[in-house]
C-alpha cells in the first residue's frame, strides 16, 4: 500500500484533484464525506451537536443545518474548538478503520484531510503514522475567493473570513512533499495532477505491520 495525505484550503480545488486521483486508480478516504455521514440524523455526532447548540442547528427536514453550525463555529473560537471535540474523535477512528481495509494491499490510498494543517500552522500528519507523502493543492487567495463566490455562492466577506480561519498557504506548503498549483485553468491542472500521480506511484509501499 502507498498511502498519501491530500490537503488544501477552501476553493483550492482539492476535491477535483481527489476525484482525478480516483480516476487514475486511487482508493479515496474522504474526511469531509465521513463527517457528513457521522452528522446524519440519529448518529451520535448529530445528537451531540444538537445537545450543545439546540434545535437551531436542525433543518426543517430533520437533517443538520450546516450553514447554522458554520455561523456559530466560524465566528467563535471556543465553539469551533467544541465542534472539533465532538466530531474529530469519531472521525479519526472511522478513518483508521477504513485505512485498515487496505493494509497489506497494493492500493494507492489517498487520505483527503482538509484540516491536516490547523490554523495555528501545526500539522497532525504524525497522527496517521508513516505516510509515504503529503500532497498540497494550492491556489492564490484571490482565485480561491473568486471560486467560492462564483461557484459556491459565498458572500465575499464570508469567503475571506473562512479562508483567514484556516491554515495559511505557507503553512500547508511547508509540510508538502508535492504541491499541485491550481491557480490556472483545467488544462494546466490536469498536467499538474499527472505529474503528482507519477510522483505518488513512485513512492515506497508501506511495510505490513
Amino acid at each position: 500500500m502507498i498511502e498519501v495525505a491530500l490537503t488544501g484550503g477552501m476553493g483550492s480545488g482539492k476535491s477535483t484533484v481527489a476525484d482525478a486521483f480516483v480516476a487514475r486508480g486511487a482508493e479515496l478516504i474522504d474526511a469531509d464525506r465521513i463527517v457528513r455521514e457521522l452528522q446524519e440524523p440519529g448518529q451520535p455526532v448529530f445528537e451531540a451537536m444538537v445537545q450543545r447548540w439546540g434545535t437551531g442547528v436542525v433543518a426543517e427536514d430533520g437533517s443538520l443545518d450546516r450553514a447554522a453550525v458554520a455561523e456559530i463555529a466560524f465566528n467563535d473560537p471556543d465553539e469551533l474548538k467544541a465542534l472539533g471535540g465532538i466530531v474529530h474523535p469519531t472521525l479519526y477512528s472511522e478513518i483508521d478503520r477504513r485505512r485498515g481495509l487496505f493494509e497489506g494491499s497494493d492500493a494507492v490510498v489517498v487520505l483527503d484531510l482538509p484540516l491536516l494543517v490547523g490554523a495555528d500552522g501545526k500539522s497532525i500528519a504524525d497522527q496517521f503514522g508513516d505516510l509515504a507523502g503529503i500532497v498540497v493543492v494550492d491556489a492564490d487567495t484571490e482565485t480561491t475567493v473568486e471560486r467560492l463566490v462564483a461557484g459556491r455562492g459565498f458572500d465575499e466577506a464570508d469567503a475571506r473570513a473562512r479562508i483567514a480561519n484556516q491554515a495559511s498557504r505557507e503553512a500547508r506548503r511547508a509540510v508538502a512533499g508535492w504541491v499541485i498549483d491550481n491557480s490556472g485553468d483545467l488544462t494546466a491542472l490536469e498536467r499538474n495532477i499527472d505529474a503528482a500521480w507519477e510522483w505518488i506511484t513512485s513512492l515506497p509501499q508501506a511495510q505490513p505491520t
